[in-house]
């Protein structure tokens, strides 16, 4: 019974007159219960008690005995294809008890109506056509939706369910906004020493690297705004922290290039043709990286429950998107600049003191080559 008093009220009226035991009074309340109106009993009827109702379209109304067999004794309940005519049927299964309790129903009201009722409204009465003592059919010229909606109701309607809450969470509005405003200033702080670590050591480099942020930042925003229109996806403060690891990801992908352009250039190649041979080894490395993040983060997505799942999500699409840049931004930028006059100085690219080293070593080739070449001439001299 509702903690309302005048709901309780209206349910124990409704009760005395819908669900009295005296005929005339069952007359008199078919007579006046309007199918359209809000329902006092819906949920709270006494199902010991007959039943003045309506069906759930409120089109005809019903006077009940009290109910025999409760939904709990349906085994199982499937929309099928009637294989005697057209349309499907809804086949029910019933338990033991509940088989018992309905084969005697059955025998003792054939050409009655047997309803199925589900918090005081009838979902179907067929006729009885014979007892029944195994598995039952309601036909009706069902179309397949509304067989397997009925077959749903009387499978699940009435059946005791329970559920479990992965996480339940309640943040207010002001806390939920200033937890999300500090992700974001974090991200914003990590992004500008990002900047300027890649200013400070790469020079040229590093200013093509700002340039692939930012433009992986812009890709990312216009996707997410794309999902949120189509899909109703929402940033939370998960998905700025998968954001704010995505920038180390994709920071990381640049420094494997750069040191692998170092390594060739310390061998003593020059910027231009270090910058595919460093791009060969340093994409197998990316690659390689970036799969176990994706991987990750998908395994994570899939198994994880609320909000870890937006970080999941974030994470890997920040990492699809970081080949995406890297392969077609970041490379073909360092190769133009690796042909450029200017950009391609050692002065410019942050890359003089390799250079320097690069060409120390192809001299002491050269002199070693050089020297073996002398002692070979003197030998045959």
């Amino acid at each position: 019974t509702p903690a309302d008093p005048a709901a309780a009220a209206a349910i124990t009226q409704a009760r005395e007159t819908r669900q009295s035991t005296d005929p005339a009074v069952q007359q008199q309340a078919l007579l006046a219960l309007d199918c359209s109106a809000n329902d006092p009993l819906r949920g709270y009827d006494d199902p010991t008690r007959p039943l003045v109702a309506c069906d759930q379209d409120g089109t005809a109304k019903y006077v009940l005995g009290p109910a025999f067999l409760e939904g709990t004794q349906i085994d199982s309940a499937s929309a099928q294809q009637n294989q005697q005519g057209a349309g499907y049927v809804v086949s029910l299964t019933f338990k033991s008890e509940g088989a018992a309790i309905w084969g005697e129903y059955t025998s003792q009201n054939v050409g009655k109506n047997a309803a199925f009722v589900l918090d005081g409204e009838v979902v179907s009465a067929p006729t009885i056509n014979s007892a029944i003592y195994g598995p039952t059919e309601i036909s009706g010229q069902f179309s397949q939706a509304e067989a397997q909606d009925l077959a749903g109701v009387l499978r699940y309607g009435s059946l005791p369910l329970s559920f479990e809450s992965s996480e339940a969470e309640t943040v207010s509005a002001t806390l939920g906004l200033a937890s999300l405003e500090a992700g974001l200033i974090a991200g914003a702080v990590g992004l500008a020493l990002v900047f300027v670590y890649c200013l400070v050591y790469y020079r040229v480099l590093g200013v093509l690297t700002i340039l692939s942020l930012l433009l992986s930042g812009l890709v990312v925003y216009a996707v997410l705004v794309l999902l949120g229109r189509w899909i109703g996806f929402t940033l939370d403060l998960a998905g700025v922290a998968g954001f704010i690891v995505a920038i180390g990801i994709t920071a990381d992908s640049f420094v494997i290039f750069f040191e692998r352009l170092k390594d060739e250039m310390r061998e003593g190649r020059s910027f231009r043709s270090a910058v595919p041979r460093g791009w060969v080894r340093a994409r197998r490395t990316i690659l390689s990286a970036d799969a176990v993040s994706f991987l990750a983060s998908a395994v994570l997505y899939i198994l994880a429950v609320g909000q870890v799942k937006g970080f999941a999500f974030t994470l890997g699409l920040s990492t699809v998107l970081d080949l995406i840049v890297v392969f077609l931004v970041t490379h073909p930028l360092v190769a133009m600049a690796s042909n450029s006059r200017v950009f391609g100085s050692p002065a410019w690219s942050g890359l003089g003191p390799v250079a320097k080293i690069g060409a120390e070593r192809r001299r002491a080739t050269v002199a070693a080559s050089a020297s073996t070449a002398s002692t070979a001439s003197s030998r045959r001299a």
